[in-house]
């Protein structure tokens, strides 16, 4: 019978969650946008009523006004929607142990230890729809699959607060048809090579020559067939699920999507912050920093570095990881997710090689800086002390990564 799957998405999840809390917008197209004051003045998010004026997100908060005059606009709560998201996990919880977040309004479940066949599984999907738009308050859209491609897929057939099928025996129906664009992994840059080779649907893609694609686009070009053919094999990892450690590093998904090298350099700071504190808690310096980058594609890659020496020190760790990501990221997507860790760990107490240019005594004050913060934080807790540039943007900044973080257990790509 093969699996049964489901992928459970929030509708408009910041905006919902906004209207949840200021029933007098409801009826309103709302937009969940960045503070206008500053370069962050942009669509972070929106309810149905805007999206039927085309308001998109990630467009300027002036173009979506132009497009619809009387949008109602509202600062993002973080920790509203962390809340959200983890009222929705456990109520999946009740029904599968298999839980694997994508960021924090999407969720893969698999329930094909609850169910005996996709008619079951559609029920279940009801089910859970219906509690969560009465026990949580807001809705969601479910896809069912028996693989997590098909079931993300069809989680965007229907919105808001429905349920939609895509299965073995009618896939090529259902799902050939949709624009290739609709596909994980076929961003604007992708859509634009497929549309020169006239492969402009699910089922074209699906019926190319896979060598053609490997030619024209490397290994991605076999993924992207076997995902147009909904042959993905890859598990819904277990809830709570934490991979073997094997370096220290932090990793998270957004809470927007980042944009810009801007978010980016924002981003990897502050994960790169929560790093070095882990390796001075645990007593080490790290040699070597890694960098895994997941967009909104679900593409991914991981690249690391030799640091020119071991080091805790958070600007090392950032720089190093900044630089991975601009060599490595052309942006044809946008960014969903950062890791940053640090590997090769020196203990602390171990010789290490000093620079002979004079920058051990800057170098020792900085440390000494770090360890003094680690204190604060310690006694007052992680917001007791912030980074200026971390207030540049405190939607993303003011984040305490080693407390409010969904990250993706497992990719796509390797």
């Amino acid at each position: 019978m093969g699996r049964r799957i489901l992928h459970i998405d929030f509708n408009g999840f910041f905006a919902s969650v906004e209207c949840f809390y200021h029933p007098e917008i409801r009826a309103l197209p709302v937009a969940v946008t960045g503070d206008p004051e500053k370069r962050h003045g942009i669509v972070l998010a929106k309810n149905q009523l805007a999206k039927k004026y085309g308001v998109r997100t990630g467009e300027a908060i002036w173009e979506a006004k132009e497009k619809c005059p009387k949008l109602v606009c509202v600062p993002p709560h973080y920790d509203q929607y962390v809340r959200f998201s983890n009222l929705g996990r456990a109520l999946y919880h009740e029904y599968s142990d298999l839980i694997e977040p994508f960021g924090l309004d999407e969720n893969w479940v698999d329930v094909t230890g609850r169910t005996r066949d996709f008619s079951e599984a559609i029920d279940l999907a009801d089910e859970i729809r219906e509690r969560v738009h009465a026990e949580i308050g807001i809705t969601v859209s479910v896809g069912i699959a028996d693989n997590k491609i098909f079931a993300k897929l069809g989680s965007d057939l229907k919105k808001p607060d429905a349920v939609s099928a895509i299965l073995p025996e009618n896939f090529r129906e259902v799902a050939w048809r949709l624009p290739a664009e609709d596909l994980l992994m076929v961003g604007p840059a992708t859509k634009r090579r497929l549309d020169q080779y006239g492969i402009r649907t699910i089922g074209d893609l699906a019926k190319t020559d896979p060598a053609f694609l490997q030619a024209q686009f490397g290994k991605a070009g076999l993924t992207l067939h076997r995902f147009a053919n909904g042959l993905d094999d890859s598990p819904v990892m277990p809830y709570g699920y934490e991979s073997p450690v094997k370096s220290i590093g932090n990793g998270i998904t957004a809470p927007r999507d980042l944009i810009n090298d801007s978010d980016v350099r924002l981003t990897v700071l502050m994960l790169s912050e929560s790093v070095s504190r882990r390796l001075r808690e645990h007593g080490f310096r790290a040699n070597v920093v890694t960098l895994s980058v997941r967009d909104c594609g679900l593409f991914s890659f991981t690249r690391q570095k030799h640091l020119r020496a071991p080091t805790f020190l958070t600007d090392d760790l950032a720089d190093a990881a900044m630089g991975l990501f601009s060599e490595n990221y052309d942006w044809q997507r946008p960014i969903r997710s950062l890791t940053v860790s640090a590997s090769e760990l020196w203990p602390i107490d171990r010789p290490i090689q000093l620079n002979l240019f004079g920058e051990e005594e800057h170098r020792k004050r900085l440390e000494t800086a770090e360890r003094a913060i680690d204190g604060i934080r310690s006694r007052f807790g992680y917001h007791a002390v912030l980074r200026g540039r971390l207030l540049t943007d405190r939607t993303i900044g003011v984040m305490n990564p080693r407390e409010e973080h969904v990250s993706h257990p497992v990719g796509y790509r390797k």
